[in-house]
């Protein structure tokens, strides 16, 4: 201390007896709040009389930022200690402002920090004069990692107080609260400004499996996967990406659960809008098979419009039990359209009729009444399938192999076996042919080899009288 404050300490203590300065002996390392009066200030200290004929010594560099008090002014300070040797009891203004905040920082307190560190479990802050810890889930609405820690330290943070132990000087804080509560003040303000059918932009934020939510400013929108494209989206990773800006529309607005639904294929050129001219039936077309169906397959012509060839449509050469005995998954095929339905978005395809239908002039090729000769394609319980060219089949119902009762079809033929039979009836539009071979037989027994004319594909007989009663089997197979 310089010669002039040591004439100031004693011009303050000489009025002081012996007794007197046992009394700051009690009040050594005292942590409660206390008031005193500012009775001289020097270039390094200020002395503070505390009552009682107690005099405390202040450091000004302890008042750190704040103005140097003038004297007479009241100051709070907490006591240090005493100097036995200087007769003077040492004061701390930084604890008296921690002190002074410990007293007045409540529960559920908003308040600011500077983060001035960070440990494993979370960031540490200096609220005013007090240290807090604020846990890494408390950050950020967005999980925050352990790496990503160093990238808060010297941020100023908006706080929550969330938990306090003044005996154990223990202050929790939370950052994610204050975000929520202004996240929904933000989305309040958002929805009263949105309607259904609005076309906005917004940030994709988060990708999940089944969608990405969207930041459209203030508040997040879900756009679900079956909204991102008008194709078939099976990972939406591959229509969007994190931080990437889209246009989109406003499908769904749930104000109650504050939901807001986002559509990117609606904001989009449909691709159905000139289907009628693009694709008009009896065109010819190509697409990139997409996926297979028991049923059939799907076939892409444009990115959001698919077609599907059902698997009747496949082949006229052979029955086809799957489509992949035709087509495969990533194929491009050349397809003819056989009708297309606007309402219902959907158009179909054909590949066999790309080629010639062998169903066509069928009843003049094998006309009722004549002899024909073919390979039995497969058996049923019911009849028998016989193969007269590429494509066309005809039935030879089981009440018509033999002219006795047959039980089983395989008692008068096997699959592979060649037989003659006689046409019955053909219908070409319903591609459908009954066949006989009893009636073959009989037409043999009862006429010569005049009665028979060789024609191209079958034996033509010679007219007979028509039955009364219908055949049994027949084209109702």
């Amino acid at each position: 201390m310089d010669s002039e404050l040591d004439k100031e300490i004693e011009a303050a203590l000489s009025d002081m007896s012996l007794m007197d300065f046992e009394e700051p002996k009690a009040m050594t390392s005292d942590t409660k709040l206390k008031t005193g009066t500012v009775v001289s200030v020097q270039r390094d200290d200020i002395l503070v009389d505390m009552g009682g004929k107690n005099t405390g010594l202040l450091p000004i560099k302890a008042l750190g930022s704040e103005p140097i008090p003038e004297v007479g002014s009241e100051i709070q300070v907490i006591i240090k200690g005493y100097n036995a040797h200087e007769g003077l009891i040492m004061l701390s203004r930084e604890d008296a402002v921690e002190a002074a905040e410990w007293d007045t920082v409540e529960k559920g307190q908003i308040v600011e920090g500077v983060v001035r560190g960070h440990n494993k479990g979370g960031l540490e802050l200096k609220v005013g004069g007090i240290k807090a810890f604020m846990p890494i889930s408390q950050i950020d609405t967005d999980r925050i990692e352990d790496d990503q820690l160093s990238g808060f330290v010297s941020r100023k943070m908006t706080c929550q107080v969330m938990d306090i132990k003044r005996s154990e000087k223990s202050l929790v804080v939370s950052r994610r609260e204050v975000m929520k509560k202004e996240a929904a003040i933000e989305r309040e303000k958002k929805f009263e400004t949105l309607s259904e059918g609005d076309t906005i932009t917004g940030t994709v934020r988060t990708i999940m499996p089944y969608g990405a939510f969207v930041d459209i400013g203030g508040t997040d929108g879900l756009l679900h996967i079956g909204d991102m494209s008008h194709a078939r989206v099976e990972d939406p990773n591959d229509i969007v990406s994190e931080g990437q800006t889209l246009e989109l529309k406003v499908l769904k607005l749930d104000r109650e659960n504050k939901k807001i639904g986002l559509g990117l294929k609606q904001a989009l050129a449909d691709p159905w809008t000139d289907a009628e001219n693009k694709w008009p039936v009896n065109s010819v077309v190509s697409g990139r098979v997409t996926r297979l169906a028991d049923f059939g397959a799907f076939v892409e012509l444009e990115p959001g419009l698919d077609g599907l060839i059902p698997i009747s449509e496949m082949s006229f050469a052979k029955r086809i039990n799957h489509p992949r005995e035709v087509v495969s998954e990533g194929e491009v095929v050349r397809t003819r359209v056989i009708n297309l339905d606007l309402e219902r978005r959907r158009i179909g395809l054909s590949i066999k009729r790309l080629e010639d239908d062998p169903w066509q002039g069928a009843s003049v090729r094998w006309p009722a009444g004549a002899i024909v000769e073919g390979r039995v394609s497969r058996t049923a319980a019911f009849g028998a399938f016989v193969e007269l060219a590429t494509g066309v089949e005809g039935l030879i119902h089981i009440s018509e192999l033999a002219n006795e009762h047959v039980q089983n079809v395989s008692e008068k033929v096997r699959e592979g076996d060649m037989v003659k039979a006689k046409v019955l009836e053909v219908d070409e539009g319903r591609r459908r042919m009954s066949l006989s071979i009893k009636q073959s037989e009989e037409s043999a027994e009862g006429s010569n080899y005049s009665d028979y004319l060789t024609g191209g594909d079958a034996v033509f007989e010679k007219p007979r009288k028509k039955r009364k009663k219908p055949l049994r089997g027949g084209m109702d197979f």
